[in-house]
């Protein structure tokens, strides 16, 4: 889990930073929360006491696939 707080009204100078962060969260599918009340929601989930399994998607093998679906037509 990530939990990442930042002035939404403030200019960030790391913005490429934090949207990297961001895209790395959800291409390996991490629960990330950018406010109070989503970071509230997943540290008082009941999940969170036990395990989730989850498929991790292989883009690199998605992305291969939709070239050949693309290539066929």
């Amino acid at each position: 889990m990530v939990i990442f707080f930042s002035d939404p009204l403030a200019a960030q100078p790391h913005d490429p930073d934090v949207k990297a962060l961001l895209r790395i969260a959800q291409v390996y599918d991490i629960p990330i929360a950018n406010n109070k009340a989503t970071a509230d929601f997943l540290i008082k989930s009941s999940l969170m006491d036990e395990e989730y399994i989850h498929q991790v998607e292989n883009f690199k093998n998605t992305v291969e696939n939709r070239v050949k679906e693309l290539e066929i037509v």
